[in-house]
């Protein structure tokens, strides 16, 4: 049986590897970094541009995940990338992972967890 530290570190190699693997696009535009930002402690991750475009500075958070309580909450998603449909690809099953930018009424109408 999976412990909850196993399940945790399970899930934390998804989502690194997810992330990196989401990392190597590169922007077609501008002069633009990708970093993945992991905070394994407090299980915090996220995909942030940052770099140059037309003389602007850009720096925005792309992607941003965390895992809390034994699921993964999407909170933050601009790219073209179905996060939750890859994460259940991995193995994370449906209710393992909550649409965290969605409010919970919408939540429950999905097929994923509320929370």
């Amino acid at each position: 049986m999976e412990t909850v530290t196993d399940k945790l570190k399970h899930y934390q190699q998804i989502v690194e590897q997810l992330l990196m693997g989401y990392a190597e696009s590169k922007p077609a535009y501008g002069e633009i970094e990708v970093e993945t930002i992991f905070d394994t402690q407090r299980n915090h991750y996220q995909i942030v541009h940052l770099g140059w475009h037309h003389q602007r500075w850009v720096h925005h958070c792309v992607i941003h995940l965390d895992i809390r309580q034994e699921k993964i909450w999407i909170f933050y998603n601009s790219t073209e990338h179905d996060i939750a449909s890859d994460l259940v690809d991995l193995g994370v099953p449906k209710q393992d992972i909550v649409l965290g930018f969605y409010p919970p009424f919408m939540r429950e109408m999905s097929e994923y967890s509320v929370g």
